[in-house]
């Protein structure tokens, strides 16, 4: 008789992960390189660490070693939450009748209710190691932020957040729990910087934008003594970092000899999808699997679905290096829906560059479609997802269907990001039935195009 497979598939903590996994190591087509925006060359690690603390820099630059070690005083601080749990979703597949079976790694088990806190330990020690002082970040929905400030406080930093103006208006907890770690919390665009004030000069009733509070954070790490700039998504560090996910779910589904079909993230900027799936897109490169993996991303913010691959800024100041990537333009505002940390307007380059490659489906949910699934969820599974990981649900529950109707039996792993604790504000929203849904028509995607550099680079 077969063993039945657990509901809860767990690592020891001797079992974390000690080094992380690089996946540019194992991509015979490598992410173009990022841009200074004045000379149009490849940045060097002296023009990144005028902004960014100088270990991630090494790392962002680094596409050759496919395995970078964890420093023992991260590996320490991982130990308080991870291993994060690998659960199979019995229930799940019971009330939709589907063949399928389905698994999530769910990261929302810590006190920040997300994955966000594996970058943000690591980018906090990195810059006390450094000798800094402060650090300042952006955050969307407060996932981020929240992260980076148990992080900041933690290692005994001083930390400033600036949070997109419309997710600090909709999530008051999210700004009471930073502050409770020690973070100053600054609503953007604000007018403590240069680039706030341009922004509100333009629009002031603007909801802000990640771009906006980049901007703002970005000036602030350059124009004050030993701090720095860090952040949650997009850059390549950051994916390196969540690549812990990744490992952990493999060595689980290792353990009993499963093998994934089909793997599902959330995409916003890219930082969990990236985590997910990297040991498992490393043996796909390499011919040894042919899993599909699917990023998925809200239809009012669709970088991979309606943007263009193309150098861009990564705020909308247009202070930060060059990246190529898919890109709605940096001067794309979204609309104040509560996708929350998928309203970013561009893709990491590595995710973007298999995109490109056709290793990467890439879908959009309207949503409340996606809060329906979130719901469902709860109900069934009794974990309240945070909205951006309703997304990867909401896929996950199709692709499961889907398996019912042809009678397939595959094997489905999402990731549960985080948890919808702190986003009740968007549950009211949808249980009133006063939430909407946008899909940016093509003139509001041109006006954010136009955003994009004119530069030979994008010819």
């Amino acid at each position: 008789m077969t063993k039945k497979i657990p509901t809860r598939l767990y690592l020891s903590e001797d079992e974390i992960p000690r080094f992380w996994y690089n996946l540019r190591a194992d991509m015979k087509e490598k992410p173009d390189p990022i841009l200074h925006p004045g000379t149009l060359q490849p940045a060097s690690a002296e023009d990144l660490e005028a902004v960014f603390c100088k270990e991630p820099v090494k790392q962002e630059l680094n596409d050759t070693e496919r395995l970078i070690p964890i420093p023992e005083g991260i590996r320490e601080f991982y130990t308080a939450y991870r291993p994060a749990p690998l659960i199979r979703a019995y229930f799940l597949e019971k009330a939709l009748g589907t063949p399928a079976e389905i698994y999530y790694k769910h990261e929302g088990t810590n006190t920040s209710g997300s994955h966000k806190l594996n970058s943000a330990a690591a980018q906090a020690f990195y810059a006390k190691e450094e000798g800094l002082a402060s650090l300042t970040t952006e955050t969307g929905a407060g996932q981020w932020g929240t992260a980076m400030s148990m992080a900041a406080g933690f290692y005994g930093l001083d930390l400033t957040v600036y949070m997109v103006k419309v997710s600090s208006e909709q999530k008051p907890y999210r700004k009471a729990l930073m502050e409770t770690y020690g973070a100053r919390l600054i609503p953007s665009p604000s007018d403590t910087t240069e680039a706030g004030r341009k922004i509100l000069e333009k629009d002031p009733n603007t909801g802000g934008s990640l771009g906006c509070a980049i901007s703002e954070a970005v000036e602030t790490a350059v124009k004050t003594a030993k701090c720095r700039y860090v952040l949650g998504s997009v850059l390549n560090h950051v994916l390196l970092h969540q690549s812990i996910i990744g490992q952990e779910t493999k060595a689980a589904l290792d353990r009993f000899d499963i093998k994934p079909d089909i793997i599902i993230g959330c995409a916003g900027g890219g930082s969990n999808l990236g985590g997910l799936i990297a040991p498992f897109m490393g043996e796909k490169l390499a011919g040894k699997s042919d899993i599909r993996f699917i990023a998925v991303e809200p239809a009012s913010c669709p970088s991979f679905t309606r943007g263009r691959y193309a150098y861009d800024f990564g705020d909308t100041a247009k202070t930060t290096p060059l990246i190529r990537m898919y890109t709605l333009g940096s001067g794309f505002i979204p609309s104040a829906n509560h996708a929350g940390g998928l309203r970013y307007h561009g893709m990491n380059s590595v995710l973007s560059k298999l995109y490109r490659g056709g290793f990467l489906e890439a879908r959009a949910e309207v949503q409340t479609d996606v809060f329906d699934a979130a719901v469902k969820f709860a109900k069934i599974e009794g974990i309240l997802p945070a909205p951006e990981s309703s997304h990867a649900i909401k896929v996950a529950i199709d692709e499961a269907l889907e398996c019912k109707r042809t009678g397939e039996k595959k094997v489905i792993l999402f990731g549960l990001t985080g948890t919808g604790y702190f986003d009740l504000s968007a549950y009211i929203s949808y249980n009133a039935k006063t939430m909407g849904d946008h899909i940016p028509t093509d003139e509001e995607l041109e006006r954010g195009f136009a955003t994009i550099p004119d530069i030979p680079q994008n010819k």
